[in-house]
């Protein structure tokens, strides 16, 4: 998908198939993940990236989840504390280098999604 991101870090944690629309999506948020992999120069840790409807509802996941669409992620970078995760990609949006979503922030990581209007949470 990317240089250093593959479907299969992206996959729903139960084992569902990806549809090809939520594929398509995915592709976007690697994408817009590289540019902080290359920014960060360390891996990105996909906690959650698509989840099926199935799945989504069985951890407790908000219903119409940007998951579920295949247009989020949860991710971490080991050795750097989340809040600088958070305000980093704060400011490439502002900067007009990611692209706008959802950005909340978690004790032990960020979730980032690409719905095309600005969303912003602590969780």
């Amino acid at each position: 998908m990317t240089k250093n991101f593959s479907k299969h870090e992206f996959d729903s944690k139960c084992g569902s198939e990806m549809p090809e629309e939520v594929y398509h999506n995915i592709v976007k948020v690697a994408n817009q993940l590289q540019y902080l992999r290359e920014f960060l120069g360390k891996p990105i840790k996909i906690n959650s990236g698509y989840r099926s409807p199935e799945h989504n509802a069985k951890i407790g996941g908000v219903k119409g989840s940007q998951h579920t669409l295949g247009k989020a992620a949860d991710i971490s970078v080991e050795g750097v504390k989340p809040e600088f995760i958070y305000h980093y990609i704060e400011e490439a949006i502002s900067n007009g280098e990611m692209l706008q979503g959802g950005l909340g922030l978690y004790e032990t990581f960020v979730h980032y999604d690409i719905r095309g209007n600005k969303a912003r949470w602590n969780g």
